[in-house]
């Protein structure tokens, strides 16, 4: 009999779906399958590639409703972040389906009269993915839309906890008419998938959005077939509000960037560092506004925050906000648990935390939950010192209206994305990805497709 595992929906504990784990002989039978079909799809042009990209667009579009509605009930996000999801996995969609139609090659002038010089650009071959259970359509699309456009093949592993987003996807990729054979979906333990693709001889890439610990582990194990890599692992973001802040701007930004899908991103605000002389000001403003989010079901209309994922991530946010009391914060707002163990569901309130210092465990790892930790710095060079305090390097904020503490900051502070006076800085069209071990490589905007390409060149002679 096949081995399962049971989606639940973390908001019930219900039993959404049981899906079929895919065996080792099963799953290299699939990469076999991705290494022919590259043979013929890096043939198909790109005006072709770019065509079925376009319908592969089209059909999300037209199931919006009900995939956004399988995601909430995987997730546990509110239905209408589900909804602004979709839109979002379709933007790379998109995005991509033009970029198809511009992977340029070029010549180079000769140093000798017989010679020509060209250089082009070529798929790199079949590519495998490990997506994360936070964004379950929007982290898929991002990595298959560029492979697809640029003739790669493409095979995903999701998240045990979110498979069913992807599934549907994969799902409507064929239905547009994309082969089956060069999109496919694996499921079963990351580990195991892991192992199997980066042992495996057909696979020519690996992405991976995800931890750091396991992201170094890939990267480790890729070497053995010299496999490219793109890696999007863990941050520990830095919000700086400066004395000019627009404080009214700087509270609304915060609220978007650190409670969006229960604060479960690796770019939300994980430390809020502000100015000494509006610290008190701003904790106040923000505990109200934290205090009147709705946490629920997000399949209610009204639900502003839903449960976390699993026990797991419960219980270390659970941890961080009783260290953080222990250790003298004050609660603004929150602390509060809404937990169902023999359910499975768990739900923490928006927590506002003040009197934060260093040696608090929050400080020092990334949360991963809806808790701010208000910290007071009396100089910029106090806030970058302490920003650039960690091994990561993903996504950063900061508010001021002078350009030039603007400018000092974006300089300085060591992340791959900033947002200045903006708490949702991602979009299709710009690059995303992280400096130190916040990960390698870009996904997104022009830089995205670049991952997926091979260059090559060659010396005409003889003419």
């Amino acid at each position: 009999m096949a081995e399962t595992f049971q989606v639940k929906n973390p908001a019930t504990g219900e039993i959404i779906q049981e899906v079929k784990v895919d065996t080792a002989e099963e799953v290299n039978k699939k990469l076999e399958k991705g290494h022919e079909a590259f043979k013929k799809w890096s043939q198909v042009n790109a005006h072709k590639r770019s065509e079925l990209l376009f319908k592969w667009a089209d059909k999300i579009k037209e199931n919006k409703e009900s995939i956004a509605e399988v995601m909430t009930k995987e997730n546990g996000k509110p239905l209408r972040e589900s909804l602004g999801e979709v839109d979002y996995a379709v933007s790379y969609v998109l995005w991509y389906a033009e970029e198809a139609k511009r992977i340029y090659g070029r010549t180079v002038p000769a140093s000798a009269e017989s010679k020509r010089i060209m250089v082009t650009r070529q798929p790199i071959g079949l590519v495998a993915a490990i997506t994360p259970w936070n964004f379950p359509a929007a982290m898929m699309t991002r990595k298959a839309a560029p492979a697809l456009a640029a003739g790669c093949t493409f095979i995903v592993k999701p998240a045990v906890e979110t498979p069913l987003t992807t599934i549907r996807l994969i799902e409507l990729a064929h239905e547009a008419g994309i082969p089956e054979d060069a999109v496919q979906v694996v499921n079963g333990s990351g580990r195991m998938m892991g192992e199997l693709f980066t042992s495996s001889k057909h696979v020519r890439k690996i992405t991976f959005t995800g931890s750091t610990p396991v992201g170094k582990a890939l990267i480790r194990d890729s070497a053995n077939n010299v496999q490219h890599v793109t890696m999007e692992l863990g941050g520990h973001a830095p919000l700086i509000i400066a004395e000019d802040a627009d404080l009214d701007l700087a509270v609304e930004q915060t609220m978007l960037t650190k409670f969006r899908n229960a604060g479960q991103t690796c770019v939300c605000a994980n430390r809020l560092l502000v100015h000494e002389s509006i610290a008190d000001q701003f904790a106040e403003k923000f505990a109200e506004k934290a205090k009147q989010l709705k946490v629920g079901n997000g399949l209610d209309a009204d639900t502003d925050v839903g449960p976390v994922i699993n026990k797991k991530g419960y219980e270390k946010i659970a941890f961080q906000i009783n260290d953080a009391v222990e250790k003298g914060a004050e609660v603004l707002a929150g602390n509060q648990f809404n937990v169902d163990e023999e359910k499975g569901s768990y739900f923490v309130y928006p927590t506002v935390l003040k009197n934060v210092t260093h040696d608090m465990d929050i400080m020092q790892e990334e949360t991963f939950g809806p808790v701010a930790p208000i910290v007071p710095f009396k100089t910029l060079e106090e806030a970058v010192e302490i920003a650039n305090n960690t091994p990561y390097g993903l996504a950063a904020y900061f508010f001021t209206n002078d350009y030039k503490t603007g400018t000092y900051l974006h300089e300085n502070l060591n992340f791959g994305i900033i947002g200045w006076n903006d708490g949702a800085p991602s979009a299709a069209h710009v690059p995303f990805g992280g400096m130190k071990e916040s990960g390698l490589g870009r996904e997104g905007g022009i830089e995205g497709i670049e991952p997926y390409l091979e260059t090559k060149y060659v010396s005409i002679g003889g003419l």
